[in-house]
C-alpha cells in the first residue's frame, strides 16, 4: 500500500470541522414561504412623467399607463413653484447636505422648513427627519424610553414605524381595538394617573381610509393623564383649510378664519394634540418626516434620539421643494378639493357597480379582492391589458383574506381617465370572478364590505363637507375633461406666496413675465390668473414654459 502523504496524515488527525450554517439554503426558504402564501412582492417599473402626470411609463419609454396608486395625492411633485425652488436651491447649494445637522447639514433651509411646518401645526417648534418612518420610529423609541415606567396605547391598525418605534422604546405596550374608545378607556384605567402613558394614533389610517375619533382620544387622554401622540401622514395637504390635517379640519371655520396668525385656537383638536408627525413625501410631493409639539418636548428628542442626531440631513433642495409645497397649499385649497370631489364621484360609480369599497370618510379608495393570489392577479391585468397602474395589497400590510387595490385619485385625474378605471376594474372583476358586494353580504361581510345588507346603513359621512367643498355656493373645482383641453390648475396667489419664502436665500425669481391674462400652460397645468396675485413681478420659468 502507499504511504500516505504528510498533508493527507495532518488532515485525518486533525478534529473534523464543524459543518457552517447554510445561509443562503435559509434565504432561500424564506422567500419560498412568501410564494407559497402568495405574499411576495413584485415591484413594477413605473415611471412618472412629470409633465403628463398622473401618467407614467414602464421599462419602455414608448409604453404609457394611468397611475391610480399614487400617494403624491396632489401631484405637487410636479408643481412649477416646487420644481422652480428646486432648482434653483440645487443650483446655489449643491446636490446633499454635506452631514448630520450637528455637522454641517444645519442650514438656512432646513430652519426656514421646521418653522413652516410649526407655523403649518400652531405648535412651538418642529423637528424634520429624513422619513416620517424614522421620525415616528426615533420619537416613540425616545420618549418610551425615557419616561420612567411609561405604557404606550397603540390603535391595532397603527402603522409599522409607530409598531417599531414601540418595540424599540421598551416600554410597555398595550393595544386597543381600533378607533375603539370604549376599548381605550377600559384599559387606560387600569393605570394610576401618575403613570406616564402615550396614546399612538392615527388620522387616516391608509389601507382602509378610515379616520381616528381625534376629539374623543383627547378626551380620554386628559382624563386619564396621558400625552397624545397623532400621526398625520395621510392627511397633511389633504384636510383642512391650510392643509394641516384632520385635526385642523375638525374646527375648520376657526382654522380658516385665523389662519394666517398661526397662533393656536384654544381648545381646537389641533391644539389639545401633544405630538403630531406628519410626511414630506406624499401630499407634498418630496421627501421627508417631521414632528411638531411643544419646544422642550422636540429639543428633547433632537438631543437624545439617534435616528435624528446620527444620519445625514436632507438635501437643502428638498427641504426647499418642501417648503414651497406647504407654503402653496396653505393657500390654494383647490388642489385638495378637487381630489375628494374626484374620490367621491370615483365611490359612486363603483357603489352603482356594486364594485366593493371597504367603507371610509377619507381619500383612500380601497377595492376589496379578498385573496392574494387573485388581487396580485387583478393588478398584472388592469397594468398589461388595460395601461392602468393600481398595485394589489396584501399581508402583512393588511389582514389575510383583505387584500386589495388601494385606489387613490389625484385632481388631475380626468373623467376620461376615471371612466376608463371604471370599466377596467369592471371586466377585470368579471374576468377573475372576484366577489361583488352583494356577494360579501351573503358570507357576513368582510373588512366592513358587505356587514349591512344596505349600502345607505354602510356608508360613512365624509370627512368634507359640502360646503367646504364649495359645492353649495358654486365654488367647487370641476373635473378635468381632456376632451375639453382642460389642464391642472396652478394658482398664481398661491405661487407668489411660496416664492416669497425664498426672497431672501435665493434671491427674487428671475423669469420672463406671462403676457397671457386668461391662461398660460406650464408643464400641463394651467396658470389661473384674475385671482389676487400678490407678488408683482410672477413671471413663468423658462425651463418649464419651453416644456409645455
Amino acid at each position: 500500500a502507499t504511504e500516505p502523504t504528510i498533508v493527507e496524515t495532518i488532515k485525518a488527525e486533525s478534529p473534523r470541522r464543524p459543518t457552517t450554517f447554510g445561509y443562503q439554503k435559509f434565504y432561500a426558504a424564506e422567500l419560498d414561504k412568501k410564494h407559497q402564501d402568495k405574499s411576495y412582492r413584485y415591484f413594477n417599473n413605473i415611471n412618472r412623467i412629470a409633465p403628463k402626470f398622473p401618467v407614467a411609463h414602464t421599462a419602455s419609454h414608448t409604453e404609457e399607463v394611468d397611475v391610480w396608486c399614487s400617494n403624491d395625492y396632489l401631484g405637487m411633485s410636479r408643481n412649477p413653484v416646487v420644481l422652480e425652488t428646486m432648482h434653483r436651491t440645487l443650483n446655489q447649494y449643491g446636490a446633499g447636505a454635506g452631514g448630520t445637522r450637528n455637522i454641517a447639514g444645519n442650514g438656512q433651509m432646513h430652519l426656514a422648513l421646521e418653522e413652516e411646518l410649526a407655523t403649518l401645526h400652531r405648535k412651538p417648534t418642529a423637528l424634520v427627519f429624513s422619513s416620517c418612518y424614522v421620525a415616528n420610529d426615533a420619537t416613540l423609541a425616545t420618549l418610551g424610553a425615557k419616561l420612567p415606567g411609561c405604557v404606550i396605547f397603540s390603535d391595532s391598525m397603527n402603522h409599522a414605524s409607530m409598531i417599531q418605534g414601540i418595540r424599540h422604546s421598551g416600554a410597555r405596550k398595550v393595544i386597543f381595538k381600533h378607533n375603539d374608545t370604549a376599548d381605550l378607556e377600559q384599559k387606560l384605567a387600569q393605570f394610576p394617573k401618575e403613570t406616564p402613558k402615550i396614546i399612538a394614533f392615527e388620522s387616516v389610517y391608509s389601507m382602509c381610509g378610515s379616520v381616528g375619533p381625534i376629539e374623543k382620544i383627547c378626551d380620554l387622554a386628559e382624563e386619564y393623564g396621558a400625552i397624545t401622540f397623532l400621526d398625520e401622514v395621510h392627511a397633511v395637504g389633504m384636510y383642512g383649510p391650510t392643509g394641516a390635517g384632520v385635526a385642523e379640519h375638525l374646527d375648520f371655520e376657526a382654522q380658516q378664519v385665523s389662519a394666517k396668525s398661526g397662533s393656536p385656537v384654544k381648545g381646537s383638536a389641533m391644539d389639545r394634540i401633544d405630538i403630531i408627525t406628519g410626511t414630506l413625501g406624499k401630499a407634498y410631493g418630496v421627501v421627508g418626516g417631521y414632528i411638531a409639539g411643544s419646544t422642550d418636548l422636540v429639543d428633547m428628542i433632537r438631543s437624545y434620539a439617534p435616528g435624528f442626531i446620527f444620519t445625514t440631513s436632507l438635501p437643502p433642495a428638498n427641504v426647499a421643494g418642501a417648503q414651497a409645497s406647504i407654503a402653496y397649499q396653505k393657500t390654494y385649497m383647490g388642489d385638495r378639493r378637487l381630489q375628494h370631489i374626484n374620490t367621491r364621484a370615483l365611490k359612486q360609480k363603483f357603489d352603482s357597480l356594486d364594485i366593493p369599497v371597504v367603507p371610509g370618510p377619507s381619500h383612500i379608495v380601497p377595492v376589496l379582492v379578498g385573496d392574494a393570489g387573485l388581487a396580485k392577479a387583478a393588478s398584472d391585468m388592469l397594468l398589461v391589458d388595460h395601461g392602468i397602474y393600481v398595485q394589489s395589497i396584501n399581508y402583512p400590510t393588511v389582514a389575510v383574506g383583505e387584500e386589495r387595490l388601494r385606489i387613490t385619485p389625484t385632481p388631475g385625474h380626468t373623467m376620461e381617465q376615471m371612466d376608463h378605471l371604471v370599466g377596467a376594474i369592471t371586466e377585470v372583476f368579471d374576468t377573475l370572478g372576484i366577489k361583488r358586494r352583494a356577494d360579501w353580504v351573503k358570507e357576513g361581510g368582510r373588512a366592513g364590505v358587505g356587514a349591512m345588507a344596505s349600502r345607505e346603513a354602510e356608508r360613512m359621512a365624509p370627512v368634507w363637507t359640502d360646503k367646504q367643498l364649495g359645492l353649495l355656493d358654486g365654488t367647487a373645482p370641476k373635473t378635468l375633461c381632456s376632451t375639453k383641453g382642460d389642464r391642472a390648475i396652478v394658482d398664481l396667489k398661491a405661487l407668489a406666496e411660496a416664492q416669497r419664502r425664498f426672497d431672501v436665500t435665493l434671491g427674487k425669481a428671475g423669469f420672463n413675465p406671462v403676457k397671457d391674462t386668461t391662461t398660460s400652460p406650464v408643464m400641463g397645468h394651467t396658470l389661473a390668473h384674475g385671482v389676487n396675485v400678490l407678488h408683482p413681478d410672477f413671471q413663468v420659468p423658462t425651463y418649464l414654459a419651453a416644456q409645455a
